[in-house]
């Protein structure tokens, strides 16, 4: 049932969705067309593509403990890296989209939530390597494979924080001024990710970029896009339908936007 559901959401996003000529907003058309649109090679993509190599052929066993939705290809507690490597990572296209739209807005803080085993996180920080990266991860055997990650990566300004996102993240907003790029990528449920939405809200401004994943992973995440869209401080939405993109500026009519990738 669910895979009949996901297929149909995704046939109904390509039929609705305009690429950039259909795009009349200039800030979303300058933004799809030269970051969302940009499909030149980068070294960085190679860099980090050869890390995930090395996660696709190790066989290393760890207990995972997820604190979130689970997964809706393998629930086993014990598994392999190699696994999860091939199941839970962010493909290639959109994980260097991340990059791009990270290179682009120039963060000076990222907050990441849901770690894995670190290729996003790579990607993330080589996007804007000075920015201060916190990135959350609630199953410690998974976010110590996502350290090996970072060495290998050779990367620095990188605050793994470990535990339900539920304590952690409260805590690692309060010690920012303000939050300029955060990439919700966990506990895939309505009311969390609505929770974790509304405890960004006091320290958005106007270049401020929220990003959801899955959000048409469930009915429940389809709601909880819903209502996301509907806040009054929400200005502008970009649904790429494997992510949404989320933006609070003033100056911006309300407008939701469905685009092709």
């Amino acid at each position: 049932m669910l895979n009949i559901r996901f297929a149909t959401d995704y046939l109904l996003h390509r039929l609705k969705s305009k690429n950039r000529h259909g795009v009349h907003s200039p800030f979303v058309y300058r933004l799809v067309d030269e970051v969302i649109y940009d499909f030149d090679a980068k070294k960085v993509y190679t860099d980090v593509e050869n890390i995930r190599e090395q996660l696709f052929i190790d066989n290393r066993i760890i207990t995972i403990t997820d604190l979130g939705a689970g997964s809706h290809v393998n629930n086993n507690r014990q598994k392999k890296i190699s696994d999860i490597a091939n199941n839970a990572l962010k493909p290639p296209k959109l994980a260097q989209l991340l990059y791009r739209l990270v290179a682009d807005l120039k963060p000076k803080n990222i907050i990441e939530l849901g770690t894995c085993l670190g290729i996003t996180t790579l990607y993330l920080q080589k996007a804007a390597p000075e920015a201060a990266v916190y990135t959350m991860e609630g199953c410690p055997e998974t976010a110590g494979v996502a350290k090996e990650t970072f060495k290998k990566g050779n990367i620095g300004n990188i605050e793994p924080v470990i535990g339900n996102f539920d304590d952690t993240l409260p805590g690692v907003i309060k010690k920012l001024a303000q939050l300029d790029f955060v990439f919700v990528d966990g506990n895939h449920q309505k009311d969390a990710t609505l929770n974790y939405f509304e405890w960004c809200l006091p320290k958005v401004h106007e270049n401020t970029m929220l990003i959801f994943d899955d959000i048409y992973w469930s009915t429940g995440m389809k709601e909880a896009w819903a209502q996301i869209k509907a806040h009054p401080q929400v200005t502008v939405t970009i649904d790429l339908f494997w992510i949404g993109l989320v933006f609070f500026k003033p100056a911006q009519a309300k407008e939701d936007f469905l685009i092709k990738i």
